[in-house]
């Protein structure tokens, strides 16, 4: 690969993570990663060591998924109890992790 094809790699990669979270409405700060196909995750934060943390996160989560489906090949997530555990943290009226006023 030349220079210039590695530059285009690199480009059109971050334009098809940019589309998908445009299209998809995804807010970059609610999912600080993504995984894309034949690369390794991209994650980033407020710094560096952020960034690192979140890719440590995404390893953790690949690692209890590949057990889950190892033990039940039929595993499932409810949407509903995702989106509650996600909202108690994140949404308008989180209480989860919050500081005390």
């Amino acid at each position: 690969m030349t220079k210039d094809q590695m530059d285009e790699y690199e480009y059109n990669t971050g334009v098809v993570i940019v589309d998908k979270f445009k299209k998809d409405n995804i807010n970059p700060v609610h999912t600080p990663g993504v995984l894309v196909k034949n690369h390794g995750p991209f994650t980033w934060g407020k710094n560096a060591d952020e960034a690192v943390y979140h890719a440590v996160v995404a390893e953790q989560v690949a690692k209890m998924a590949f057990i889950s489906f190892s033990v039940n090949p039929n595993t499932t997530m409810n949407p509903l109890l995702v989106e509650k555990h996600f909202n108690r943290k994140h949404g308008p009226n989180a209480y989860y992790g919050q500081k005390k006023k």
